[in-house]
């Protein structure tokens, strides 16, 4: 389950912190699952929470866990998922570039000052 977690991370590409963000599952929980040191028994319910955030169907942690074969359908689609991921990462450019603009701004602002 941590290397289909960790693959599926870099694939989209998603952090762990938006991965927590997105699932509502902690960054301690998730660490855990990543270096598959989770030595209690997690719930299907925070499988279906990171299953759905990777833009797998519900049950497909929890069929990897117990080597059964993952469902079919279900959850959001992966087109979902990754269309959600680009615009959250738009968002941060965007945030990103408008920092960047007023940082040049205050730079010619102060060239012209002197």
């Amino acid at each position: 389950m941590a290397n289909a977690i960790n693959d599926r991370m870099t694939e989209l590409p998603l952090s762990q912190k938006e991965l927590a963000d997105r699932s509502g599952v902690s960054v301690a929980t998730l660490r855990e699952l990543q270096h598959a040191k989770a030595t209690r028994k997690r719930s299907a319910r925070t499988l279906a929470a990171i299953s759905q955030a990777l833009g797998w169907p519900d049950g497909y942690l929890q069929a990897r866990l117990t080597g059964g074969a993952p469902p079919v359908g279900g959850g959001a689609t992966a087109s979902e998922s990754d269309l959600s991921i680009v615009l959250a990462r738009l968002d941060e450019l965007h945030v990103e570039v408008r920092r960047l603009a007023n940082a040049v701004d205050r730079i010619a602002a102060d060239g012209k000052a002197r």
